[in-house]
């Protein structure tokens, strides 16, 4: 199973949200990124998986690990968030049998990503705590802990789409087709999100 294991920590991406932010709130919501080619049937794969293929599964887990991460990561702490992509994924394999139809395993898979962070944060919230005093090496990690930190703080569907486009470097289009919405939905999710998320950051009411 190493072939859907965590493999490698998130902290570049956590360090980009923040100098993203700080350099450009509002191009980066809408810069236009190039959407992927679109996946091959994923339901091919789900019934090798069921077979008892491990590489079949290990190529859902290349395929959608990003936006599980995404999702994980707009409910719980970054550290948390990085420990359970991988249990996601391990209840995943172990509940695959449960899943009726193979063709949905993204929607499957993501629902499965809300219950465990729901679950997590029940247990006990943990948040990441920033020194009182913040050196030069550790601000673009303090930066981007505050910005994530906003970002949870705005309602579920902007800052779902916020983290999946910001932090995930997913296109518009991208997390429209992956997490079933329009894509007028994500526009106006990235709208309303980065308008929020700019008061909470600058402490000012943004204009429309």
């Amino acid at each position: 199973m190493r072939g859907f294991e965590i493999s490698a920590r998130r902290g570049r991406e956590q360090a980009s949200v923040g100098a993203a932010l700080k350099l450009s709130l509002w191009q980066q919501a809408f810069v236009s990124g190039r959407p992927e080619e679109a996946h091959a049937d994923d339901a091919a794969l789900v019934e090798a998986a069921r077979a008892g293929d491990r590489s079949a599964f290990d190529s859902l887990y290349q395929r959608h690990a990003r936006i599980v991460h995404g999702v994980l990561l707009a409910r719980v702490d970054a550290a948390d968030a990085d420990d359970l992509v991988q249990e996601v994924f391990l209840q995943a394999w172990r509940r695959l049998d449960s899943l009726r139809d193979p063709a949905a395993f993204v929607a499957w898979i993501l629902t499965v990503a809300r219950r465990r962070a729901a679950d997590h944060y029940r247990r006990g919230v943990t948040t990441e705590e920033l020194p009182e005093e913040i050196s030069a090496e550790d601000a673009p990690r303090a930066e981007a802990a505050a910005a994530l930190a906003a970002i949870r703080a705005l309602p579920e569907a902007y800052r779902e789409t916020l983290i999946l486009r910001m932090v995930e470097g997913m296109s518009g289009p991208e997390i429209a087709a992956r997490t079933n919405l329009t894509p007028a939905s994500v526009r106006v999710n990235l709208h309303r999100g980065m308008k929020l998320l700019r008061e909470k950051l600058g402490g000012t009411k943004a204009r429309e």
